[in-house]
């Protein structure tokens, strides 16, 4: 079974800076993305790249994260700078299809703790 892992996750202050990593078989060049789940809350996109590299983030990011990805070494990426409180959340990649594409596969998430 094709699988996703992530990596990267940690306790941070606000303002402060993490970067998540994504790998496995499960990779896909087509459609790769980052979704988080706060507790209480239900799954949101935050940000997704496309096979030609193109991105589209979540208001609620945008300007703070940047999504990237190499190909070559079935990496996906996720630089998360000036880290809010409510960017608190357990952080998940997916590859595939559909809506941020979350079509396919998926890795066990990791945990991101912004404190104030």
């Amino acid at each position: 079974q094709e699988q996703l892992e992530e990596s990267g996750g940690g306790s941070v202050q606000a303002g402060g800076s993490l970067s998540l990593s994504c790998t496995g078989s499960g990779y896909s060049t087509v459609c790769m993305g980052w979704h988080r789940q706060a507790p209480g809350k239900e799954r949101e996109g935050v940000a997704v790249i496309g096979y030609d590299g193109s991105t589209t983030y979540a208001d609620s990011v945008k300007g703070r994260f940047t999504i990237s990805k190499d190909d070559a070494k079935n990496t996906l990426y996720l630089q998360m700078n000036n880290l809010k409180p409510e960017d608190t959340a357990t952080y998940y990649c997916a590859a595939g299809g559909g809506s941020w594409c979350g079509g396919g596969y998926w890795g066990q998430g990791t945990q991101v703790t912004v404190s104030s």
